[in-house]
């Protein structure tokens, strides 16, 4: 067996990573897709040859017109999809916006319809249930200045 035939045989997965960003109350930033009924956290799938973390600030300029810092990682999700490939989703902090910042927000119009602020209780009546107990996670790993492993949303 070849190198390539072996790499042929390796196990795909899709690499999704995106942004925890709070206001100076807390509030997470949500971004309402055009594509699709839930909402989402700013951030999308991370190309191939691309940095989980070059991602996060490629989606922040393209999906907010913002070029913001991004932190530390905060959480690992490994997410089983029916029909499609399992995968990770990575959450970084993207710090708190500051109101010139916010001032700034610029959106996509083919991708991205509306953006706001919810608190943990209002994001998880907008976000499916697995990518709000992903951001609640992110929130406290932020709070511990830790980095949280999840399975589907669940810490294992």
């Amino acid at each position: 067996m070849t190198a390539g035939d072996f790499m042929a045989t390796l196990p795909r997965k899709l690499v999704g990573a995106g942004a925890l960003i709070t206001d100076a109350a807390g509030r997470l930033l949500l971004v309402e897709p055009t594509y699709k009924d839930s909402w989402e956290i700013p951030g999308g799938v991370v190309e191939a040859g691309e940095a989980p973390r070059a991602a996060v600030r490629r989606e922040l300029t393209e999906e907010l017109g913002l070029d913001l810092p991004v932190g530390g990682l905060l959480v690992i999700d490994w997410v089983e999809v029916p029909e499609r490939p399992d995968g990770l989703m990575l959450v970084f902090d993207g710090g708190v916006l500051a109101p010139e910042q916010e001032a700034r927000i610029t959106l996509p119009a083919d991708e991205l319809r509306s953006w706001r602020w919810c608190t943990e209780a209002e994001a998880a009546d907008r976000l499916i249930p697995r990518l709000a107990r992903r951001m609640i996670a992110a929130a406290q790993a932020r709070a511990a200045a830790a980095t949280v492993y999840l399975e589907n949303g669940f810490r294992s």
